[in-house]
């Protein structure tokens, strides 16, 4: 149990119809403290019910004004039902009418004092109102009615917390053992009241308690210490630890309430060396390593950021635990910080993945190592036990398709793109779901399946609108069809506008108005896209379709021109068709 903290909020904890217990049509009932005798006649009786009944059918059905009518109606036949008081309390909730929902929950309550659920209710409403001097005269109701409820004097706990009273807490988790038993988080939670009281000896007292009712855990004992530590009694600290470790020497709690006490004595060679201990203890779990050796990271960056000291102490650490994967990978990050030498810090990394195959953020930076360099074999190497070990990674399946693609295997990069978008599930990067279905449709045309790459296609950019690759790309095969060309247009004018001296886009963009007609202002944009092809080796087939714009206008001079380049430069749809538009000059389909 554990008090300091907790949120006061109290939710609702049952639907409207859970606590609509009506009883007989002759009760005596007491409202606000007045006793009343509500005898309805039997023909009152029947109508009330009718109309009750009615409102619970038509709330069912979703006719929620239908009804409140039906309950207000049912209320003026019997103005002392508690049922069809709370009920429309629920509505005036729903409309923020929390003033009148409140009296209509109280009059609920006080009809029926014997319906625990009003009861809580009211309660909770006090609660989320901040009165909570109303709502613990409520919980403490409820709680007098179910004396099994821990949970409202949970309830009850913070609401004394809330209201600093100090002496309601302790009585109140006295309540609370006496329905668990004596136990480690009562007598802790004692102690944080006394400590929030400013009761310093009575805190003491309860820990001292609790160590003393277990001699053979030594985790008490160091509590105390720590207890005494943070109250300015360093000296009864001190001889608890040193007890302790004479005790358990590689008792790593100990180890590490030492290490803060030599700290803060100003003792930091003795810390540090009790630290060393810690990070080399078989006992010491692995969270606890990596939690010390990033406060020695950062302690080494305050003292100047001698980067070999630290090394040094991973390479005594991974000594004393080879199996460590976490303690691998910290070293290996830290060298990539440092700016180590490449080799070394892909060594790390190998040596990370060589004890963890399964660690993704390893292999990712070895992956992305040979990207770099388009090292594609080993991308492949690399990733492909990533999809065994790390099935759910994206990002994986991406390096592997791509690789297979830059490697011309058509077959193996769909395959791997297509296991790839099954995996697919609503936390995925839009961006790279984005990527395979383009991939996919790039191969898919290659193989001739137009129909199913221009399906992959609208998936791509389902997931990315503006995904200007297979914008471009769809846009230029649908040209190349000669079919749906403005909806190729559109698609091309995007990617013009994202990137306006993008070579390959304006020649898209150029193409598309040619297919359309459109020379003079298909000859700007083609024009442009020469211009803007930087490249050593100018494409021939933006050269070529500047030939086939300019002949068109009747530039024949610069149509030869451009098409004797694009021959020159290569690449060409078909050599045949342009080398006959040369020696004819004149534009060829």
């Amino acid at each position: 149990m554990c008090i300091v903290g907790l949120s006061l909020m109290v939710g609702s904890c049952a639907t409207r119809n859970a606590a609509l217990q009506k009883k007989g049509s002759l009760m005596e009932r007491t409202a606000n403290g007045v006793s009343i005798q509500s005898a309805l006649s039997a023909e009152d009786s029947l109508r009330y019910d009718y109309f009750f009944l009615e409102s619970v059918r038509q709330e069912n059905a979703g006719h929620y004004a239908a009804a409140y009518d039906l309950l207000q109606h049912a209320l003026k036949i019997n103005p002392y039902a508690a049922e069809a008081y709370f009920a429309e309390s629920v509505y005036l909730s729903e409309l923020k009418q929390d003033s009148l929902a409140l009296n209509h929950l109280e009059k609920a309550a006080a009809l029926n004092p014997d319906n625990s659920y009003y009861i809580e209710r009211v309660a909770q409403y006090y609660t989320n109102a901040k009165d909570y001097a109303k709502a613990i005269e409520s919980f403490e109701n409820l709680y007098a009615r179910n004396r099994d409820r821990e949970d409202v004097l949970e309830i009850l706990l913070r609401l004394y917390q809330q209201q600093k009273d100090y002496d309601k807490m302790l009585s109140t988790i006295n309540r609370i053992e006496q329905i668990e038993g004596e136990s480690e988080g009562i007598i802790l939670s004692k102690m944080q009241v006394y400590e929030l009281k400013g009761d310093k000896k009575s805190a003491f007292g309860v820990l001292k308690k609790l160590s003393d009712a277990h001699p053979s855990d030594l985790n008490y004992k160091v509590m105390m210490g720590n207890w005494l530590m943070q109250n300015k009694r360093e000296k009864e600290a001190y001889q608890i630890f040193s007890a302790a470790l004479k005790e358990e020497p590689d008792n790593a709690y100990v180890q590490s309430s030492m290490a803060d006490y030599y700290q803060a004595m100003g003792q930091d060679s003795l810390a540090n060396q009790m630290k060393v201990q810690m990070l080399l203890s078989p006992k010491t779990s692995s969270e606890s390593r990596i939690t010390l050796l990033q406060q020695a990271v950062r302690d080494n960056q305050q003292q100047g950021g001698d980067s070999t000291k630290i090394l040094r102490l991973f390479q005594r650490v991974m000594a004393a635990h080879p199996k460590d994967a976490d303690v691998a990978g910290l070293n290996a990050a830290y060298m990539s910080l440092k700016k180590m030498p490449q080799d070394s810090v892909l060594k790390a990394y190998q040596h990370v993945i060589d004890i963890a195959p399964d660690n993704a953020a390893a292999r990712f930076q070895l992956i992305q190592a040979e990207w770099a360099k388009k090292n594609w074999d080993k991308v492949i190497d690399l990733s492909k036990p990533a999809l065994e070990y790390n099935p759910e990674e994206m990002a994986f399946y991406y390096f592997l398709g791509v690789a297979y693609y830059q490697k011309n295997n058509a077959d193996m990069a769909l395959n791997t793109f297509q296991k790839g978008v099954s995996e697919i599930n609503s936390q995925s990067d839009p961006n790279i779901v984005s990527d395979f279905y383009g991939f996919m449709g790039d191969i898919l045309h290659q193989k001739g399946r137009a129909d199913e790459a221009y399906a992959a296609y609208d998936s791509c950019l389902q997931w990315k609108v503006d995904n200007v690759e297979c914008l471009n790309n769809y846009a230029y095969f649908l040209s190349q069809e000669n079919r749906e060309l403005q909806k190729a247009e559109q698609m091309s004018y995007k990617t013009v506008q994202a990137e306006p001296r993008n070579s390959t886009f304006l020649d898209t963009y150029a193409w598309i108005l040619f297919r359309q007609g459109r020379y003079a202002e298909a000859k700007i944009y083609a024009d442009q896209a020469v211009l803007n092809d930087t490249d050593s080796v100018q494409s021939g087939v933006v050269l070529e379709h500047a030939g086939d714009i300019h002949a068109k206008l009747g530039d024949m001079a610069a149509a030869l021109d451009f098409w004797k380049k694009a021959l020159r430069a290569g690449g060409v749809d078909n050599q045949a068709i342009l080398e006959r538009k040369i020696k004819l000059k004149k534009y060829i389909k």
